[in-house]
C-alpha cells in the first residue's frame, strides 16, 4: 500500500432532493486532478449519508452542492448531524443556493450561519473552490515537500 503525503480526502455530493449532477462531476475530475482523494456521494443525498462517508473515509473536508435552489433549508441542521458524529472538516457549500438569488453577501452570511466554512455561488470556478481548500487544509507547498533532482 502506498501513503501519498498529501493526499487529502474530500466527501462530495448534492444534498437534499437536488438531482442535477453536472457541478459535482466537474468538481469531482478538477479536485481529482489536483491530487485530492474524492468521495462523490452523488446526487439527492441524505445529512446522515454525509456525515457517514466523512467518518468512513476521515475526510478533511466535505463539500455540498445544491442547485436547485433550496438549500437553506436541505442544510438544517446540517452541522449538528455532523458534530454528532464528531466530525472537524471543513466544510463547503456552493451552487444556485436560493431561489430568486439577488443578492449573494445574504445568501453567503445565510449559509455561513448554518455553519459552513465558505459558500460559493454558481459561477465560482473549481479552481477557485480547491485554492480555499488548499489554504483552509494548510496544503500550500513547503520547501521540504520538494524534490530536488541532480544529473
Amino acid at each position: 500500500m502506498v501513503l501519498h503525503t498529501m493526499s487529502q480526502t474530500v466527501v462530495l455530493g448534492v444534498i437534499g432532493s437536488d438531482a442535477h449532477v453536472v457541478g459535482i462531476t466537474i468538481l469531482e475530475q478538477a479536485l481529482s486532478a489536483a491530487g485530492f482523494d474524492v468521495v462523490n456521494l452523488g446526487v439527492q443525498t441524505s445529512q446522515e449519508d454525509f456525515a457517514e462517508a466523512a467518518v468512513a473515509h476521515s475526510a478533511e473536508a466535505v463539500l455540498v452542492s445544491s442547485l436547485y435552489g433550496h438549500a437553506e433549508q436541505d442544510c438544517q441542521g446540517f452541522h449538528d448531524v455532523l458534530d454528532d458524529a464528531d466530525i472537524d472538516a471543513v466544510t463547503y457549500i456552493g451552487g444556485n443556493l436560493a431561489v430568486g438569488q439577488d443578492d449573494f453577501e445574504q445568501t453567503r452570511e445565510t449559509f455561513e450561519e448554518l455553519g459552513f466554512d465558505r459558500v460559493f455561488d454558481s459561477e465560482t470556478d473549481p479552481e477557485e473552490a480547491i485554492a480555499a481548500l488548499e489554504r483552509d487544509l494548510h496544503l500550500t507547498t513547503s520547501e521540504s515537500d520538494q524534490v530536488t533532482v541532480t544529473s
